[in-house]
């Protein structure tokens, strides 16, 4: 069967190419039902595919430099929404991040494309929660700015998967299990018990999402003879830059699969074993 003629590859590049946010995420959870049927994803491992440019994204928000994004508390109802509405987009991102992981790849296993369909699935869930909540302090998604640097990382690494399943996953996803704990703190103390339970949500899923990718990572860089922690460091210095060490949530970066090794070097305590 043509890899254009399998119904879940079809659904997921359909899902990959639409351009309304809410139209996305929509049929996006319905491969949910797609992967609940016998041999779903058997075929996604055909070498022969499709160019992939960039996916679909909705003109608003209107992304600019990280660098410009204005500054606002959370005092404000509107400050309250911008936090919410910069989490919503990162989730959106998040959704395109997971199907080009199982579309651009050729040649892994099936449960490759499985897991990342499946994490697809939850970042559509984790979306229209956050644009529901959103909705109810009075702001839809798009009426803040963004940035696309998750983006532009996915450009970076859309010629290697072995790049992608460690920079997505395991440096900017997983910065997300250190600073979710603190945000969850923020919104109990301003009131915003609904935002925070969405956030816990989230949280759990993440843990489970970067160890996806760790354990790709793991099964890529066997496969090509590679040790995996020092492979981490120069992936990550060469296309990052300098390590940024900060306070790690090293229980769940655990929970996700990082090694003691890597979680040393991420702090800044362990050897630099480029």
């Amino acid at each position: 069967m043509s890899l254009l003629n399998n119904p879940l590859y079809t659904a997921a590049l359909s899902c990959w190419s639409e351009t309304d946010a809410h139209s996305k995420a929509k049929q996006t959870l319905a491969l949910d039902l797609i992967l609940g049927e016998p041999g779903a994803g058997s075929d996604f491992s055909r070498r022969l595919r499709p160019a992939l440019d960039d996916p679909g994204r909705p003109s608003m928000p209107t992304l600019v430099d990280p660098r410009k994004l204005p500054r606002r508390g959370l005092g404000s109802v509107e400050g309250h929404a911008a936090f919410i509405h910069a989490i919503c987009h990162i989730e959106f991102s998040a959704i395109n991040l997971a199907l080009d992981a199982a579309l651009r790849f050729a040649g892994m296993p099936a449960e490759y494309y499985r897991e990342w369909l499946e994490v697809a699935v939850d970042e559509a869930r984790h979306f229209s929660l956050l644009a529901a909540h959103l909705g109810k302090l009075g702001y839809n998604y798009g009426d803040f700015v963004a940035h696309n640097g998750l983006w532009a990382v996915a450009n970076q690494t859309s010629d290697d998967i072995l790049a992608r399943m460690a920079l997505i996953p395991r440096v900017l996803e997983a910065r997300g299990l250190d600073v979710t704990p603190a945000m969850i703190d923020r919104l109990h103390q301003h009131g915003d018990d609904e935002g925070a339970e969405i956030l816990a949500i989230i949280l759990d899923d993440e843990i489970r999402h970067v160890a996806v990718g760790s354990r790709w990572f793991l099964y890529l860089s066997r496969a090509r003879g590679l040790d995996a922690a020092q492979t981490f460091q120069q992936l990550v210095s060469r296309e990052l830059g300098p390590r940024a060490t900060a306070a790690l949530n090293i229980d769940a970066r655990r929970a996700a699969g990082f090694s003691e090794a890597e979680l040393d070097w991420l702090s800044g305590n362990g050897e630099d074993t480029r």
